[in-house]
């Protein structure tokens, strides 16, 4: 899609492409009202202002959107989405690093309340697993801010990914 294909969708459609890259109501209420854009540059601007400004409750709303990594199950079903192409490296991986990855999520979910939250593009899993085990004792405040980071990397390259015809080059 290009930047004035989005400016026109109704409002429903937007909400829902908006919605596809953070599962955060809120925030993808505020980007559908914030339209049109000017740029690809403004959008992600305001992407990342209105992620900036969201309440603890909306940022777990977000996690809750994402497949836990490791569980393949869950994998499988994403990959016709945005979340496939952002974990598709776990799969080139030994089951041994998936079972751990799988096995210190479940830890990290029991005790922080929500999954590991991590921009997965670009990193081995050897790499998500490393980032694993340095945050798994963090306390909760700061894994929430953690998590926050990552999924605002998230929704830059998802909102990139989405308008990816639009001609104009993007670093990920």
């Amino acid at each position: 899609m290009t930047l004035d294909e989005l400016n026109v969708l109704t409002q429903r459609a937007a909400f829902d492409m908006f919605h596809e890259c953070c599962h955060c109501e809120r925030w993808a209420t505020r980007m559908v009202l914030a339209r049109p854009f000017a740029s690809i540059a403004s959008l992600l601007d305001k992407a990342d202002e209105f992620w900036s400004q969201s309440s603890r409750a909306e940022i777990l709303e977000a996690f809750s959107g994402h497949a836990r990594i490791g569980d393949m199950e869950a994998l499988r079903e994403k990959f016709s989405g945005a979340t496939g192409h952002e974990q598709g490296q776990v799969l080139e991986t030994s089951e041994a690093t998936l079972e751990q990855l799988y096995e210190l999520n479940l830890l990290y979910e029991q005790r922080h309340g929500f999954i590991f939250i991590i921009c997965a593009t670009g990193k081995s899993a050897d790499e998500m697993l490393a980032a694993l085990k340095a945050r798994i004792d963090n306390p909760t405040g700061t894994e929430i801010i953690n998590g926050a980071r990552e999924q605002g990397a998230i929704n830059q390259l998802r909102l990139q990914r989405a308008l990816s015809d639009t001609g104009e080059g993007h670093d990920e």
